[in-house]
């Protein structure tokens, strides 16, 4: 195992970077900054896996399936990150999208030694969730060998969950046992083996696509505007209320009342300005479309 690690790109040592602990900072900051302007072109050329990958994934959820991402380390965190932004930027429910970290919550925090190397746990983490056929889960290893990942993908297909892989290396054991590998090689990190850098932007932007790109799909966003928004504070409520008036062409001042009216919730608040309902009736318009703003919008006033 020892051998096979320090084969991996992404521990290799780049030499442009063997004396930056002499460099000045600015010298230093420049040398990451141009580092890190290699990873969209990375992220690029893995578009084709990844565009298939959300296809599959959102084909599921679509279909009543839950979306699920498994890490260790900074990848594990970064899975959580993504996982937890998706209540407040599309109103899903907490259960749709989640987060699987090794070692738990606490590792979200501080290292919880040992954690990523449990197989055993991952395959745990699985079951205890109770996947099955109609969900999706995602495995985040910037090595793409993490043991605790293995195990949960594998316990994943054995249930007949749809599976994916989000490495940084190529050919790697996370790839061969997934349905949808996705490899972003970035190379060797400015500090040797820091995959929290180049990796770990790469995981990030990849993780921003599929989950945004999901939640496009499911109708959660009306165009651009992320119209499912939990307004849970004054600027998300700001927010509604200027992307009611965008998208109805009303006032603000007059938009306000009707959105406070409507939960804050924006899709209600424009069918009830736009088809001239109350909120009960803009809210059966919605279920009656799949709470799809844009087929509400397209129906005939009146019909279903």
């Amino acid at each position: 195992m020892t051998e096979q690690l320090a084969a991996l790109s992404t521990e290799q040592s780049d030499p442009r970077y063997r004396r930056i602990d002499r460099l000045p900072t600015e010298e230093v900051a420049r040398l990451m900054n141009a580092a890190d302007a290699t990873v969209p072109a990375a992220v690029a050329r893995a578009i084709p896996a990844i565009s298939a990958a959300i296809d599959a994934i959102a084909a599921r959820m679509d279909a009543g399936g839950r979306l699920i991402y498994v890490g260790a380390g900074t990848s594990g965190r970064l899975a959580v990150l993504d996982a937890s932004e998706c209540p407040p930027t599309f109103g899903t429910d907490p259960e749709l999208v989640q987060g699987v970290i090794a070692g738990g919550a606490p590792a979200l925090t501080r290292s919880v030694e040992g954690a990523e190397d449990d197989q055993a746990e991952g395959v745990r983490s699985i079951a205890e969730l109770g996947i099955g056929p109609l969900d999706s889960v995602v495995g985040v290893s910037a090595s793409g060998r993490a043991p605790f990942v293995l195990g949960a993908l594998a316990e994943a297909a054995r249930r007949g969950a749809l599976t994916a892989a989000l490495s940084c290396n190529a050919g790697t054991p996370l790839s061969a046992a997934a349905e949808h590998p996705i490899e972003v090689v970035v190379g060797p990190e400015v500090v040797t083996g820091s995959t929290r850098l180049k990796a770990g932007t790469a995981q990030k932007l990849v993780l921003n696509m599929v989950s945004t790109i999901a939640m496009i799909r499911l109708g959660r966003t009306y165009g651009n505007q992320m119209v499912g928004l939990s307004a849970m504070n004054t600027k998300l409520a700001d927010r509604a209320v200027r992307m009611v008036a965008g998208i109805t062409g009303i006032e603000p001042d007059v938009a306000r009342p009707v959105v406070e009216s409507a939960g804050w919730d924006v899709r209600t608040a424009v069918v009830m300005i736009e088809r001239e309902v109350g909120a009960e009736a803009a809210r059966a318009l919605l279920r009656t479309h799949g709470d799809r703003l844009d087929a509400v919008l397209a129906a005939e006033p009146g019909g279903a």
